[in-house]
């Protein structure tokens, strides 16, 4: 991989629910292009269309009409099998909900992914310990979520999310349970990512503060994009 211009390409994308006239539309003909290494917010009120595009770049969903292309390759022709691979070897996924296993330990916890690939265990142990060092985490590596904050958690399931060195970081409502200094110190942390390792990061949040954090914001209304403007200002 790594020769297309875009990572990421929607062409026309739709998505609708139901037949005839109970159709519903959460996509309508939406065209999104992402270049490697960008940060771009997804934005919108709630049922715009945002969440439903985040799902189908990450593979959680497909299309009903229209082209998606990861780095120039047409998922919609992909089996389930292979959508489950690319999902697995190139996109990492960062939940508002933190998703960690309760009683699993923090290093446990972002060895997750490295296990589905096949890895051994001490080269597990290894990268998970290096991605929680990167996020500031290696002194808590033993302990369960429930003996950590909440601005903790979120940066194990990133330290899970970077653990495999993705293509595209997927990040919904990153620091929606967090405090102000919380997230400030969440939204460093992505964008060291991706200025420092090239990671690509689609964030979806309803936050302006945040958003501005990226290098590019996206505004979604009624299924399709309203506007698209990017930051001139940085931070």
């Amino acid at each position: 991989m790594r020769e297309q211009k875009y990572v990421i390409e929607l062409q026309n994308a739709t998505k609708s629910y139901g037949e005839a006239e109970a159709k519903t539309f959460a996509m309508q003909s939406v065209n999104l292009q992402v270049e490697h290494g960008e940060f771009l917010a997804v934005m919108g009120p709630s049922g715009s269309g945002k969440s439903t595009t985040m799902n189908i770049i990450g593979c959680l969903d497909t299309l009903s009409g229209g082209e998606y292309l990861f780095e120039g390759v047409n998922v919609g022709l992909l089996s389930q099998d292979q959508r489950a691979l690319l999902r697995r070897n190139y996109i990492g996924f960062i939940f508002q909900g933190f998703n960690l296993l309760g009683k699993t330990t923090a290093v446990e916890n972002v060895e997750l992914p490295l296990l589905y690939r096949g890895y051994g265990v001490h080269e597990r142990r290894e990268m998970a310990m290096e991605a929680l060092r990167s996020v500031g985490l290696e002194h808590v590596a033993h302990h369960t979520p429930g003996e950590l904050s909440g601005g903790q958690q979120q940066r194990v399931a990133i330290a899970r999310a970077i653990v495999t060195n993705p293509l595209i970081l997927l990040a919904d409502e990153p620091t929606g349970n967090l405090d102000t200094a919380k997230s400030i110190e969440i939204m460093e942390l992505l964008r060291s990512f991706n200025k420092e390792k090239g990671i690509t990061v689609l964030m979806v949040t309803h936050e302006m503060d945040m958003a501005k954090y990226a290098s590019r914001r996206v505004f979604f209304r009624d299924g399709s994009i309203e506007k698209s403007e990017a930051e001139e200002q940085g931070l």
